[in-house]
């Protein structure tokens, strides 16, 4: 598994650089990155089989000690292969070592024992912050030169660890649940595994990190603190290649602060129902290629974080350097997603060619008042959406950690606007770079909330036709364009509604012919809105402007 990025990679790299900065005319020189090269881990060819080390493939047999054994030894012995062999593989916790390539063959299932003795309690990260969580099925840090590649399957065991709710199956699946064990809620809506996860769910902040705190004063809410299934930490140099990771007991990919990260070729895949069973979440990493993979998950798809809080803050690192390109992503709360967790910040991302199939939300960026952090110079081109249960293109600062589509009889508070004092604690997005996107299907074509002391700023959408259910709607935001942007809606709300929204221009703005109603404009702050380009006559109705706007605020030039 010798990889190195060949010259022609590079001129391919430099390529794309500039296909990206095509649709990002409007944006001044100096905030035009460059495009990142990700150096590739390279490894020795010895090869050495865990069955030399004593492992079984009858998947009765534990194999923790032989596995990690022969990577503690080929690390040792300067790096190589450690192979896992076609069967079926029982293990505990597997610790990776420097220069060390875990090679799951085709036809080789590591899976992972739902003996939750096995996991010892650990000082770890969760959401963002630092936490006491189980040991990870597979885990390591400050590595260097790392690998898992195969074409084999890594299952994290996951249902044994997660608590489900009702309205997530069938009839049939929950009562097969039932039978199972386990504890239910006293309303009869959520399993939980065992009495431990109940307790858990019930505390406040539950495996959060105080001083003076051990590993023992969290053994009542253990089987709750539920692990992810990879997580790598301060490593550099990592490639993930090929393998099927599956079944996480929670986020199924987690690199933290990791430099020169590839991830190609993988299935990461959960059931939809699986309470927090994101993808692959990057968090605070620099150097990162994500391509030709394939995501079918319980929560978001391919997300990008870097700290919640105070503590992301206090970290100071943000998710930067970034390329995403030639991805699919199905059943998943969000396609592509920047936060909520961005506390670090997040910036220099570029995401091309990726498919959105059934996913809640399309790109999905989400943040709310505490995080602080900025989120900018973000660059997506070239992406196709179908089947979106929520909005193919959201912005909001109002992310209150609750799935993006109710569940049937779920009644959510509208948002109460207040406006308060910025602090290192209010978080921004800006100069966001959309271009060439295509949706059929979706509740609402694009949606943006900023907050009233921090308007969401500088977002350019261009070549853009989306078929929904409702159309764009924009509050508190600022230098918002859109260009050649196609709406196409099934239904007699207003085609563009603007709240407390300033200098928003649409050059070239379609929309189905018959319209019941194409502007409406509403908020005191709401100014500076101009049309051009664009054939009004086809709407049934124009605009409507509430008292508290200016005549004046909407400009259309024909």
């Amino acid at each position: 598994m010798n990889r190195s990025i060949a010259p022609s990679r590079i001129f391919r790299l430099s390529v794309i650089a500039s296909l990206f900065f095509c649709c990002a005319t409007t944006v001044s020189a100096q905030l035009k990155p460059a495009l990142p090269v990700i150096q590739q881990p390279e490894f020795k060819k010895d090869t050495i089989s865990i069955t030399s080390y004593g492992a079984k493939n009858d998947g009765l047999f534990m194999n923790t000690s032989s596995i990690n054994k022969a990577i503690d030894d080929c690390s040792k012995k300067g790096g190589g292969v450690v192979l896992v062999p076609s069967g079926l593989w029982l293990t505990g916790p597997v610790e990776l070592k420097s220069n060390v390539n875990l090679h799951i063959q085709r036809d080789a299932i590591l899976f992972f024992t739902d003996d939750f003795n096995q996991y010892k309690l650990v000082e770890a990260n969760w959401e963002g912050a630092p936490a006491w969580r189980n040991q990870s099925p597979i885990s390591g840090t400050n590595l260097e030169n790392i690998a898992i590649t195969g074409k084999g399957i890594i299952d994290g065991n996951g249902d044994a660890w997660r608590m489900v709710k009702r309205d997530k199956l069938t009839e049939t699946q929950w009562k097969k649940l039932l039978a199972s064990g386990g504890e239910v809620s006293a309303d009869n809506k959520i399993w939980y595994p065992s009495a431990k996860v109940v307790k858990g769910s019930k505390t406040k902040n539950a495996g959060t990190i105080t001083p003076g705190s051990t590993a023992a004063d969290y053994d009542d809410i253990k089987d709750f603190l539920r692990p992810n299934l990879v997580v790598l930490t301060g490593c550099k140099k990592v490639l993930l290649e090929g393998v099927t990771f599956q079944n996480s007991p929670a986020w199924n990919l987690h690199p933290l602060l990791c430099v020169d990260l590839t991830l190609r070729d993988l299935q990461v895949k959960n059931p939809w129902y699986a309470q927090n069973g994101d993808g692959v979440d990057v968090e605070s990493c620099k150097n990162v290629l994500i391509e030709n993979s394939t995501f079918d998950v319980g929560d978001d798809g391919i997300c990008i974080k870097s700290g919640r809080d105070e503590a992301g803050r206090s970290r100071g690192v943000p998710t930067e350097d970034v390329i995403i390109r030639n991805n699919i992503v199905y059943h998943a709360h969000g396609g592509f997603v920047i936060g909520s967790e961005m506390s670090g910040g997040a910036r220099n991302i570029w995401v091309s060619d990726c498919s959105f199939i059934g996913t809640d939300i399309g790109l999905r960026f989400k943040t709310t008042r505490g995080r602080g952090g900025i989120v900018e110079n973000i660059y997506v081109n070239n992406i196709n959406m179908i089947d979106i249960a929520g909005e193919a293109i959201l912005f909001d600062m109002y992310y209150a950690a609750k799935d993006p589509i109710p569940l049937a009889g779920e009644i959510r508070e509208a948002i109460k606007t207040v406006l308060i004092p910025v602090t290192e604690a209010t978080p921004q997005f800006r100069n966001f770079f959309i271009k060439d996107i295509v949706g059929s299907g979706a509740s609402k074509a694009i949606f943006l909330r900023g907050l009233p002391e921090m308007n969401i700023k500088n977002i350019n959408l261009e070549n853009v036709t989306i078929q929904a259910e409702k159309g764009i709607e924009c509050i508190e935001a600022t230098d918002i364009n859109f260009k050649n942007v196609n709406i196409i809606v099934n239904n007699s709300d207003p085609l563009v509604s603007l709240q407390n929204s300033t200098k928003i221009t649409f050059n070239q703005l379609q929309f189905k012919t018959g319209a019941e109603l194409l502007f409406n404009l509403t908020g005191e702050k709401t100014k500076s809105v101009k049309v051009s380009g664009t054939t009004v006559s086809g709407a049934k109705k124009i605009k409507v402007i509430s008292a508290d706007v200016k005549a004046s605020a909407l400009q259309i030039n024909k």
